[in-house]
């Protein structure tokens, strides 16, 4: 990429060093290392300035950025300012405490391919960011990015992330140290300028040669230059003092300002950005925006916040001497400043920067209380993570003593993916004597909550089944007031939820099949995160029993209900994905539910909920039990005994089809395991020891249809095995029609060859579903492999299907509830992979390839 550039209007500009930064925005990276003072941030804004014809994109990285949500959201919205194209990128999904995620960075490799114009995008001090997840993720966006977009990073630390590969491959442009230094010419220059008086070769060497060339040194001694009758005495003092350059400096600079002007910027060190409303409120400044004019304009260590018109920082290293030096006069001072700040914060509608304000001054009551009054949209916009935070700065023998303050310390943990935290903090809080009958309620219902996070699904079922008993005890219970989500109607919804949803896990549909109905039914589930969240786990339930009618029509209420409540991006929606593809599995069309499955397991990592990563997993071993390329990793920790036993029925099937049926276990409950063990009998051909495990089998209360057509098929292949032809052809009628009305197919793929070959066999020639039980049967996997070198995903597999449909990306995208930015990334990848220019071409190949076929397009339309 070639940068347009125009000369800034600069007194001292570093014009060899621009030209290096030009020659290396044709590479994805360059790479600005240095300490402190060293002017890289300067030189990064003299740069910025000068580019036309290009977007210029700045990022200020603080330890902020340590939550991946709250910056990704900070990334896209300034990206989208640079570029229209760059707005259609969603807010993210995913782990505060973890990185950008691999789908956001596809989301925004493709975006950055439809820009208008080159863009660089600037991240200064990107040392400040703890989270080596997001620097990392950072690192694996520049493998990705296109010609014409050009990242900087800029830190004092070499981040170690592997420059070699860059510098071989693309001739990485570093500026490091020594690069930014000064040499005697620059320094005159810069001597001159500040100084204001006439500086000789003799003394800017003397300067550059006490203080290394070093940026900050030398603008140090220039200011020092301006306040001296005679300059050479600041360069014989500087040669003949033991101390560090910049405290000696940096005190003949405050020495030498007027006191009420010393004062303010010692004042005004406690601030982190500097407005002229803040100025005035914490330094009693008559003219804030003219005071920091001037500081700017007299280069007094303050410069323009980039991104953020009419704000200013200090230089750090000075900053941090005015701190010092504010303690060292007032160990109190720092904290009154900052409640001045505070209020002012609070009184001009920005209540966020006003709690940091006073936990950073340590007014940890007052931080508390407008912590707490904070409302639904922290945990609607995923900024669970960010509060927990704030809580979590608070000295724990100070939190404790209020209650209300660890309850919702507790719950936000838990809401953010650290289950186990919050959980610990509750039951703690549990204990607390005296505890009012609300709080203990609130506590209950968020226990109970933990089930979809947490390993053992009975923990969480007690929980809310104790919550339902005390609830019932204290009618009159007077409730806290928690994010506005612990009214009683709401902590009910959330209880009986969580009961419907342990059912689940372990193993009881009819169960939870019931809970989950009646908790649709609350008051409380009329909100509508929960509302989302209990359509999608009932939707789950139904499909998991064979009800896929009802699955669908529950999965798509609740995901058409998140869209139009801004919430297809939130981990409630985890379930309703989950559901479609479980629905598209049991129809006998895994690849039409990929895209479904990769939503839901994005949204169920979202916040760590491991119970239901363990779900997807299982979902993702169900399309293909032979493969591992596109299984969903098992999480850590154990699986939920509802998953437990659909792998051991994967494992146990894949040794019969292997024709070495596993021993059978000795289970008498209905389940995937027992359809296994008797169907491996079958296989080697002991009938009376499967007739005995089939007439002994607890079969579940309650009609499923999934239930209905396994013991329907293992009872006609076992009369079939005994010579009886009749009532083999009775019962497998009898599984035919029983899912017919569901398109229920996977139980007949389950059951296997014999199974399909008795089908085959029924008199008449196939026909409505008995002929699509045949075909999907007998199908092979397709080739998704054949003639490409790089395979199509399955989620890529499910929109191939939709290319002949002709319906736009947006339509495709409302159809599959996704973004218009994730179908173009899918459809981008396709293109890609096919050689194709587009879509015409794209439909002829894969009809080459024969990855499209008439049934894929008969399902499409």
């Amino acid at each position: 990429m070639t940068i347009p550039r125009v000369v800034p209007p600069h007194a001292v500009g570093r014009p060899e060093l621009w030209a290096r930064l030009d020659a290396g925005a044709s590479a994805p990276l360059t790479l600005v290392v240095a300490s402190a003072g060293s002017g890289k941030t300067v030189l990064l804004t003299q740069w910025a300035s000068s580019i036309v014809d290009a977007g210029v994109v700045w990022l200020d990285m603080t330890s902020a950025d340590d939550d991946a949500v709250l910056f990704a959201r900070r990334l896209i919205g300034e990206l989208a300012r640079a570029d229209a194209a760059l707005a259609e990128v969603d807010s993210p999904l995913g782990d505060a405490g973890g990185g950008l995620g691999a789908a956001l960075l596809e989301a925004l490799a493709a975006a950055f391919t439809e820009i208008a114009r080159p863009l660089v995008v600037i991240f200064d001090d990107l040392h400040q960011v703890n989270n080596t997840e997001l620097v990392t993720d950072l690192w694996r966006l520049v493998d990705m990015l296109p010609t014409g977009v050009h990242f900087v990073f800029s830190s004092r630390v070499d981040l170690k992330l592997g420059w070699s590969r860059h510098r071989l491959e693309h001739g990485l442009v570093e500026l490091r140290q020594a690069d930014l230094a000064f040499d005697s010419d620059t320094a005159a220059r810069v001597l001159e300028q500040l100084g204001r008086v006439p500086v000789d070769d003799t003394m800017a060497t003397a300067v550059v040669a006490r203080t290394e060339g070093w940026a900050a040194g030398v603008q140090l001694t220039g200011l020092s230059l301006r306040f001296r009758t005679r300059p050479e005495e600041v360069v014989d003092a500087l040669a003949r003092s033991d101390r560090l350059a910049i405290d000696y400096l940096s005190e003949e600079v405050l020495e030498a300002l007027e006191p009420a002007r010393a004062r303010a910027l010692l004042q005004l060190s406690v601030l982190e950005e500097l407005s002229a409303g803040l100025v005035e409120a914490v330094a009693g400044v008559d003219d804030g925006a003219g005071f920091l004019a001037a500081l700017e304009d007299e280069s007094l260590f303050v410069a323009p916040a980039p991104g953020t018109p009419g704000r200013y920082r200090f230089h750090p290293l000075f900053r941090d001497l005015l701190r010092y030096r504010l303690r060292e006069g007032d160990a109190e001072a720092e904290g009154r400043l900052l409640a001045r700040a505070a209020q002012w914060q609070l009184d001009h509608g920005e209540p966020d920067a006003a709690i940091e304000s006073l936990l950073a001054a340590r007014r940890w009551e007052e931080a508390m209380h407008h912590i707490e009054a904070r409302g639904r949209d922290v945990y609607e916009r995923g900024s669970t993570a960010a509060v927990a935070r704030w809580l979590s700065l608070v000295p724990d023998g100070i939190r404790t003593q209020r209650p209300e303050a660890s309850v919702l310390y507790g719950i936000l943990e838990g809401m953010s993916g650290r289950a186990a935290l919050g959980e610990d903090v509750l039951r703690t809080a549990l204990d607390s004597p005296d505890l009012p009958p609300g709080l203990v309620l609130t506590i209950r219902a968020f226990l109970s909550a933990g089930v979809q996070f947490r390993p053992h699904p009975e923990v969480y079922l007690d929980e809310g089944r104790r919550f339902v008993a005390e609830a019932a005890r204290s009618p009159d219970a007077v409730m806290p007031d928690l994010l506005h989500l612990t009214s009683l109607p709401l902590l009910q919804a959330v209880a009986a939820i969580s009961i419907g949803r342990a059912l689940f896990l372990q193993g009881d549909l009819v169960g939870a099949d019931r809970s989950l109905g009646e908790a649709l039914d609350l008051e409380g589930a009329h909100y509508g995160a929960y509302r989302v969240h209990a359509l999608g786990s009932l939707a789950l339930c139904r499909a998991w029993s064979g009800r896929l009618r009802s699955a669908t029509a529950l999965a798509d209420e609740g995901l058409e209900l998140a869209r139009e409540l801004t919430l297809l991006l939130h981990p409630c929606a985890a379930d309703a994905y989950l559901a479609r593809a479980l629905v598209a599995i049991q129809r006998g069309e895994p690849e039409a539910g990929a895209v479904a499955l990769h939503e839901g397991h994005l949204r169920a990592a979202a916040n760590r909920r491991v119970q239901l990563m363990w779900v997807a997993h299982a979902l993702s071993r169900l399309v293909d039990p032979q493969s591992v390329d596109s299984v969903i990793a098992a999480p850590s920790g154990v699986a939920p005994p509802l998953v437990e036993d659909a792998i051991i029925a994967l494992t146990r099937r894949a040794a019969r089809e292997a024709g070495h049926p596993t021993r059978p276990a000795r289970g008498v409950r209905w389940s995937g395991g027992l359809f296994e063990d008797i169907a491996g009998l079958l296989t080697e051909g002991d009938a009376p020891g499967a007739r005995a495990r089939l007439e002994a089998a607890v079969l579940p209360d309650g009609d499923s249809p999934t239930t209905t057509v396994e013991v329907s098929l293992l009872t006609a292949w076992l009369e079939a095995r005994q010579g009886r032809a009749a009532s083999a052809r009775e019962h497998l009628e009898r599984a035919i029609d029983a899912a017919a009305g569901e398109a229920l197919i996977h139980p007949f793929i389950r059951a296997g060859a014999a199974v399909v070959d008795l089908i085959e066999a029924l008199p008449g020639v196939p026909r409505g579903f008995r002929a699509t039980v045949l075909a999907a049967a007998r199908a092979t996997r397709r080739g998704a492999h054949d003639g490409l070198l790089e395979p199509l995903t399955p989620r890529e597999l499910d929109l191939l299907t939709y290319l002949p449909s002709r319906l736009t990306n947006a339509e495709l995208a409302a159809l599959c509830f996704v973004s218009v930015n994730t179908v173009k990334t899918h459809i981008a990848h396709i293109y890609r992979k096919l050689d194709a220019a587009g879509r015409d071409a794209a439909i002829v190949r894969a009809r080459e390839l024969g990855l499209l076929d008439a049934a894929d397009i008969a399902h499409s339309g």
